[in-house]
């Protein structure tokens, strides 16, 4: 019938009010979590996702109000994603589909590539702080890391003269840099003098990738590197537009992230 209501009669402070509610229910509890990771990119998310299946409780914080990173667009704004054997393997697993243009190497859509990779973490159960940037670190004894410090990511765009907005605190056993070429975390650590990074090198597929997940680990007592953070924390060439390394890279921390909270 013409003018009939189908939806349910609920008003505008109804909404409101759920979101607010709802987003500060997360929030307050995630303020502690197990594993809080920095960057949502490819490498955050397959290490968010290794982690929350085992039933760790995990953070994610992105400055973008999106997640996926590059594994959106792929490279040149050409939203195709290449993988190298054996990575191809984790497009399998999680339902990605994808072909194969040359021995060892395979092509895939960056949007279907990206959406079912944030889908699996999502569904493992990691919660996300998007518009969220990283500012500082937690420190505790002995200078292990055990938090980050977070602030809406608009702020940073604020005048000079009216950005007093403090940041908050976030606890967690174990934080992942997975920040990207920035290695915005590690560098944190590097301005206080704890550790020394290299910045990246020039491209090199080839050894770039292996070297990636090579070096993934624990770079500071609490502290996690992951995906192309680790290539500018170790002075490590550059892959370009290809993400094998960053999805094993991630698989790589999550077992690694595993290991070390079973020690705590």
């Amino acid at each position: 019938m013409k003018g009939k209501s189908i939806f349910s009669s609920v008003g505008e402070k109804e909404v409101t009010r759920a979101i607010v509610a709802e987003f500060a229910k997360q929030f307050a509890d995630y303020v502690e979590s197990d594993c809080l990771i920095v960057g949502g990119g490819p490498s955050g998310l397959m290490a968010g996702k290794g982690l929350s299946e085992k039933g760790i409780k995990v953070l994610i914080v992105e400055r973008n109000n999106y997640l996926g990173g590059g594994f959106w667009i792929g490279g040149y704004l050409m939203n195709k994603i290449t993988v190298r054997e054996p990575a191809h393997e984790v497009l399998s697993e999680l339902g990605i589909p994808f072909q194969k243009v040359s021995k060892g190497l395979y092509v895939a859509d960056g949007s279907h590539a990206c959406s079912k990779l944030i889908a699996s973490a999502c569904d493992g159960g990691v919660k996300f702080a998007n518009m969220t940037v990283f500012e500082d670190i937690v420190l505790r004894e002995e200078n292990r890391v055990a938090g980050a410090v977070i602030n809406w990511t608009p702020v940073s765009a604020l005048p000079r003269e009216i950005t007093c907005v403090d940041p908050v605190a976030m606890e967690a056993k174990m934080v992942v840099d997975a920040s990207g070429h920035d290695a915005c975390v590690v560098k944190k650590l590097e301005e206080r003098g704890l550790v020394k990074t290299k910045g990246f090198g020039a491209m090199w597929v080839e050894r770039s990738e292996d070297l990636v997940v090579e070096h993934t680990g624990e770079v500071h007592p609490g502290l996690i590197v992951t995906g192309m953070a680790t290539s500018t924390t170790y002075g490590l060439p550059r892959m370009g537009p290809t993400f094998g390394a960053m999805l094993l890279s991630g698989r790589r921390a999550a077992e690694i992230v595993l290991e070390k909270l079973g020690k705590l």
